[in-house]
C-alpha cells in the first residue's frame, strides 16, 4: 500500500535512516568493545606471563593455585573465571605443575609449539572447554638461545560475555524506545514543517478566475517553502495579468466587430423594407462587401495574435530579397502619399536576403507604412530606408506626423491600444501588434523612437541570411 500523506512518509524515512544509524553504529561499537575487552585480556595474560617467566628464570619451577591468583588480581583487579596455568618441558612434555579447571582438555597446538620452538608467544582462543570459550596464552622460556620450558596461562571469557551481551540487551531495550520517540519527533517536526504547505494549500484552493488578485501568506523566512510561496505568487500574477489581458482582449474584439456587424445588418434591414432599385441593391451589396471585408480583415489579424501568442504562427521561410519587397511596397503606397500631398521616398539599397514568410513580411511593412500615412499630415514627409550591419537588417519607416507620447509608447504595441489622438483616426488597433508578432516569428524585433509634434521611427530589426 502506497503511502500518499509526505507528512507519514517524511517521519518513515527519517525512522529508517534513524534505524540503520544506530543498527550501524552499534554494531561498529560492539565490535570496538569486543576488540577491546579481547585484547585486555590478552594484556593482562602476557603480564602474568612475564612474572612467571621470570620466577622460571629465578629458578623456581612450582607455584601455587593462590601466588596465579595473586597475580591475575594485580593485573586484572579481580580474580578471573576458571583461571589456569602450565608448565611444560617441551623434550620431555612433562607438566612439573599445573593448575587447571576441573573436566577441561587444553591441548597443546601444533601452531603454539612451532611459534614457541622460535620464541614466539601465541595467542589462542579456545572453544568446547566448557560452557564459554578460554582464552589462552602460551610464552616460550628461553635458555641459550634454546626453549627450556612452556608456559601456558588462559582465563575464560565468561567475563567478556557478560560484559557483550549487557551491552546488546541495553542496546536491545534502548533501540525502540529511541525509535519511537525520534518517530514521535519526527511526525512533529515534519507536521509543523508543512503546516505553511497546508495553509498553501488552503489558499489555493479560494483563489479562481475571478479572485486572482488573492496572494499566498509568504512567511519571510527565506526558506524553500517561502520561496515556493514567492514562485507561486509570482505564477499568480502572471496568470492575473493574462487573464486581464484576455479579458480586454475580448472585450476590445467584440466591439470592433460589434460596429461592421451592426452596419451590415442595418443596412440590410433598411434594404429589405421596402422595394429598391438595381442600383440601390448594388450600393447596398457594395457597402455590405466593403463591412465583410473590415471583418475579414480584423478576424485574420486576430488570427495571427492568437496563433503568435501560442507559438503557432506559421511561417513559409524562403530567401526573400527585402530590399526588392520594401520597393514593391513603396510603389503600392506611393499614390496613396501623393494624394495626400505628402513627400514619400525610398533609399535604394543593393540586395539584402533573410530567411522569412514573404507575404507575412509585406503585411508587416504594410502595416507600418498604413499607420505613418495615416498619422501624418498634408504636406509632410514618410522615408522608407533599408542598410545592413554585420548580420542584421535595418529597415526603417520614419514620418514628420503627430509622434507618440513617452507613456504611450510602452503600450502602443498592445492589442487594439489607441492613444487619445489616434481615436479620429480609422483603424482598430491592430496593426502594430501584428507587425510586432511577425517580426519576432522572423527572429527579429521592432523598435520605435518618437516624440510629440516630431514623427517617429520605425525599425524593424531581422538577422540576413547567412
Amino acid at each position: 500500500m502506497r503511502i500518499r500523506s509526505i507528512r507519514a512518509r517524511l517521519t518513515l524515512w527519517y525512522i529508517s535512516v534513524l534505524a540503520l544509524t544506530i543498527l550501524m553504529l552499534g554494531g561498529t561499537v560492539y565490535g570496538l568493545l569486543s576488540y577491546s575487552l579481547i585484547h585486555e585480556v590478552d594484556n593482562v595474560l602476557n603480564d602474568v606471563a612475564k612474572v612467571l617467566a621470570e620466577r622460571v628464570h629465578g629458578g623456581s619451577t612450582t607455584f601455587f593455585p593462590s601466588d596465579i591468583n595473586e597475580i591475575f588480581k594485580r593485573f586484572l583487579g579481580f580474580a578471573p573465571w576458571d583461571p589456569y596455568y602450565q608448565m611444560i618441558d617441551p623434550r620431555s612434555r612433562h607438566e612439573p605443575h599445573s593448575q587447571v579447571p576441573e573436566s577441561q582438555t587444553i591441548p597443546l597446538s601444533r601452531k603454539a609449539l612451532e611459534n614457541a620452538y622460535v620464541g614466539r608467544s601465541t595467542f589462542e582462543t579456545m572453544e568446547g572447554t566448557s560452557s564459554y570459550p578460554l582464552r589462552t596464552l602460551t610464552m616460550p622460556v628461553m635458555e641459550g638461545g634454546r626453549l627450556h620450558r612452556l608456559i601456558r596461562i588462559g582465563m575464560s571469557l565468561q567475563n567478556v560475555y557478560e560484559t557483550l551481551f549487557r551491552f546488546l540487551l541495553i542496546l536491545g531495550t534502548l533501540f525502540p524506545m529511541g525509535l519511537l520517540l525520534a518517530g514521535l519527533g519526527g511526525w512533529i517536526l515534519a507536521r509543523r514543517a508543512l503546516k505553511p504547505v497546508d495553509r498553501m494549500a488552503e489558499a489555493a484552493q479560494r483563489i479562481s478566475a475571478q479572485h486572482l488578485a488573492d496572494r499566498l501568506e509568504e512567511t519571510g523566512a527565506g526558506d524553500e517553502l517561502d520561496r515556493l510561496a514567492k514562485t507561486l505568487n509570482q505564477m499568480l500574477t502572471r496568470l492575473d495579468k493574462a487573464f486581464n489581458q484576455i479579458r480586454q482582449f475580448s472585450a476590445d474584439a467584440s466591439h470592433e466587430l460589434q460596429t461592421p456587424l451592426t452596419i451590415l445588418k442595418g443596412e440590410l434591414e433598411v434594404a429589405l423594407r421596402s422595394s429598391r432599385t438595381s442600383e440601390e441593391y448594388r450600393e447596398t451589396l457594395k457597402s455590405a462587401l466593403e463591412e465583410i471585408d473590415r471583418i475579414a480583415h480584423l478576424v485574420e489579424g486576430l488570427l495571427i495574435l492568437a496563433r503568435s501568442e501560442a507559438g503557432m504562427l506559421r511561417i513559409d521561410r524562403q530567401p526573400v530579397d527585402l530590399a526588392k519587397l520594401a520597393e514593391e511596397v513603396f510603389w503600392r503606397f506611393k499614390t496613396l502619399a501623393d494624394s495626400d500631398s505628402i513627400d514619400f521616398s525610398l533609399s535604394a539599397s543593393d540586395p539584402v536576403f533573410v530567411q522569412g514568410d514573404r507575404e507575412r513580411l509585406r503585411r508587416l511593412l504594410f502595416n507600418l507604412l498604413d499607420n505613418s500615412i495615416k498619422y501624418t499630415g498634408r504636406g509632410g514627409q514618410i522615408s522608407l530606408s533599408l542598410k545592413q550591419v554585420d548580420n542584421w537588417v535595418y529597415l526603417e519607416v520614419s514620418d514628420s506626423g503627430m509622434g507618440i507620447s513617452k507613456e504611450n509608447l510602452e503600450r502602443i504595441f498592445q492589442p487594439f491600444y489607441r492613444s487619445e489622438e489616434a481615436l479620429s483616426s480609422p483603424g482598430s488597433g491592430l496593426g502594430l501588434s501584428i507587425a510586432r508578432s511577425i517580426a519576432l516569428a522572423h527572429g527579429g524585433r521592432v523598435e520605435v523612437q518618437s516624440s510629440p509634434g516630431r514623427g517617429s521611427t520605425f525599425t524593424v530589426i531581422l538577422p540576413v541570411l547567412s
